[in-house]
């Protein structure tokens, strides 16, 4: 009773305990070859909080979440420059993952190593975003992930659920042209960037991998635990939607991100199928994915 009472008083005070979507874990690396002053690393640990801050008590949907319905992510940044006091360059590798119905199992819905990560950050600052403003390129890439972790979950859920998602992040990314820092792009060398990764998602000739995303986890994914079999056949018809896109964008960030953080699921999932269904797959993922082909063949371990 009294635990009850607590809850509804806290829940009163402090109604945005239900409201944000993320629980988003975030760490920096700084390379050993890099020196750190002890002011730099104050100034890092700082950015630290204030990234930690901003995805998880930013309300990012006008959705409502409870605590165990959040989203669970990472941000792992490793900083492999500091050219100024409070100026950083590197990568930042953001990731997320779902759970399957009826289980205490996370599938990996997004895994993906950005290689433009530029950032300044002063002591004391306070990271905010605000829709459809520019501020600077640290909350800029920080929103546009969350949005498109957002798109990612709700795409994996819902028939094309995301779209809303990916449509704020394509904002973002062209408010942050803006700027002049690497990653926002078309024009870049580099596909693998924030640019593709958003505008992707949103063209007609990628919808069948969103589509895949509902059929993979909602009708696959979701439905192990009571049908193993239908399950199964569903992963492997949605898998295979993805072939015509792959025979027109070879190499595509998206679906080459999906794909090869699903191997270890995959290979579980099908660990007591017939070596013919297998053999199927694998050379399924094989034609997806040639670059990753010898990943691929563990499956028929």
């Amino acid at each position: 009773m009294k635990k009850s009472f607590f809850l509804i008083v806290v829940l009163l005070i402090c109604p945005h305990l239900t409201a944000q979507e993320l629980n988003c874990q975030v760490n920096i690396v700084v390379d050993n070859k890099v020196e750190v002053s002890s002011t730099e690393q104050e100034i890092i640990n700082q950015m630290k909080q204030s990234i930690t801050e901003i995805m998880n008590n930013t309300v990012w949907t006008k959705d409502k979440f409870k605590i165990e319905e959040r989203i669970n992510c990472n941000i792992q940044i490793q900083i492999r420059e500091i050219p100024s006091t409070g100026a950083y360059r590197g990568d930042i590798q953001v990731s997320s993952v779902r759970p399957a119905f009826n289980s205490n199992y996370n599938s990996t819905l997004f895994n993906f190593q950005d290689e433009n990560f530029q950032a300044t950050f002063s002591r004391g600052a306070v990271l905010n975003y605000v829709p459809n403003q520019y501020r600077d390129n640290l909350t800029s890439i920080l929103a546009f992930y969350a949005y498109f972790i957002i798109g990612m979950d709700y795409d994996s859920f819902s028939l094309k659920g995301g779209t809303p998602y990916f449509q704020e992040a394509l904002q973002i990314v062209t408010l942050a042209q803006t700027g002049g820092a690497a990653g926002w792009k078309s024009s870049e060398s580099s596909k693998r960037n924030r640019f593709y990764l958003a505008d992707n998602m949103l063209q007609p000739v990628f919808e069948p991998y969103r589509v895949c995303l509902y059929q993979y986890h909602r009708l696959g994914l979701d439905q192990l635990y009571d049908k193993k079999e239908e399950g199964k056949k569903a992963i492997s018809m949605a898998l295979n939607l993805l072939s015509p896109i792959m025979a027109t964008r070879p190499n595509t960030v998206n679906i080459v991100s999906f794909l090869f953080g699903k191997t270890t699921e995959l290979k579980n999932i099908f660990s007591d199928s017939e070596l013919k269904d297998k053999q199927d797959l694998v050379n399924l993922l094989k034609k997806l994915d040639p670059a990753n082909a010898t990943s691929y063949t563990t499956i028929l371990d």
